[in-house]
């Protein structure tokens, strides 16, 4: 049985798995160690014994250290690194781990290889890391055994560093997304179309296409699901409108049920994401239900799915393109929905092993 020390740039979560924890618990025959960051400089997780979040992993918090140290203090910031490496050979030890494989995640990590005993090496990379010096990434890519990049623009931009990169896109939990299920109904009484949209309403987000469209056309009614960071500008105009729903973060099994009760679906641009080209598993679980998706582009950004999805550079072209999904004709609901099919992180990890198996790390 192979055994993984995964460094996660996130928690471990049974509420929001993300890109890592949903491809790292899907690997078969292993063992895996996983690790993700303290949530804070006060946070003492890492005294606690690691819990068993799944039969072959177990999730341990990191010790907090301060990221905010430059490099240039040679001392401090690598007093700092060496006391995360302590942590892990410490906890891989105990736990009798003995040439696993390592799975990294963002570019930070370069600083424990040289602390770490392991076998094989593995960055996956899912976003550009603008707050890292670009030598650390690079450093890391040209490490790694293989590299997974989540989009072709990630993978073009590490190509100088490896030779062994692998496209592997996000996916979804596609089995949450059964059109045969039953589905109950969160909006009971609401007549108007609804027009859906799911995630963390974070800062960034850009809103002004819903603020426009819900002025623009009273009759129909906004949903915007999940958390709320109260610090977006466009929220308090959207409070005022009755025809704006934000019902909240919801359990990751009722998810599809609020999806599934929209007539359409859309997604939006982030302002400290620009021109990016990785497809986030929220269009995937959109495609997953069948449901026309209309998605905001920037200038001259070209949709990635031009047969199943609307995409709209400005917002009374979102308004436009949002009628025209409304009135959509029959027929385009399988075609989304094998999209999402391919997409699925069953069949996303299946790749991944076979590429390590090729590779001689599993």
């Amino acid at each position: 049985m192979k055994q993984i020390l995964c460094l996660s740039c996130e928690p471990w979560s049974s509420r929001l798995p993300g890109r890592t924890q949903q491809l790292v618990s899907r690997l078969r025959d292993t063992q895996i160690l996983y690790f993700s960051p303290a949530r804070g400089p006060k946070d003492r997780s890492y005294r606690q014994r690691g819990k068993q979040v799944r039969p072959n992993v177990t999730a341990y918090t990191l010790p907090p250290i301060s990221f905010s140290v430059p490099e240039q203090f040679h001392l401090l910031f690598r007093r700092s690194w060496n006391k995360i490496g302590r942590y892990i050979q410490d906890t891989a030890h105990h736990r009798h781990f003995s040439e696993p494989l390592l799975w990294t995640t963002q570019p930070r990590h370069i600083h424990l290889l040289d602390q770490l005993e392991y076998s094989g090496l593995v960055y996956d990379c899912d976003r550009v890391w603008d707050d890292t010096p670009p030598d650390w990434e690079g450093s890391l890519a040209q490490a790694a055994d293989v590299v997974f990049a989540a989009s072709p623009q990630l993978a073009d931009r590490l190509s100088p560093c490896s030779s062994n990169i692998a496209l592997m896109p996000n996916g979804l939990n596609l089995p949450l997304f059964d059109p045969s299920a039953p589905h109950f109904d969160p909006m009971p009484g609401v007549t108007a179309p609804i027009l859906g949209w799911s995630g963390t309403i974070r800062a960034e987000l850009d809103l002004s296409p819903v603020l426009y469209a819900a002025q623009a056309r009273p009759d129909w009614g906004f949903l915007l699901m999940g958390k709320v960071e109260p610090e977006n500008p466009f929220l308090h105009q959207l409070n005022r409108l009755s025809n704006v729903y934000l019902s909240g973060p919801k359990p990751v099994t009722e998810v599809p049920d609020w999806l599934y009760r929209c007539q359409v679906l859309f997604d939006l641009l982030r302002d400290d994401q620009p021109f990016g080209d990785v497809v986030s598993p929220r269009l995937y679980e959109y495609l997953a239900t069948g449901k026309p998706v209309v998605s905001m582009l920037w200038p001259d950004q070209v949709e990635q799915f031009p047969d199943v999805v609307y995409g709209a550079h400005d917002p009374q072209e979102f308004v436009t393109l949002c009628a025209h999904a409304l009135e959509e004709a029959h027929g385009f609901a399988s075609l989304r929905q094998e999209r999402a099919a391919e997409a699925s992180w069953t069949r996303r990890t299946g790749e991944v092993e076979r590429i390590l198996t090729t590779a001689g790390l599993l």
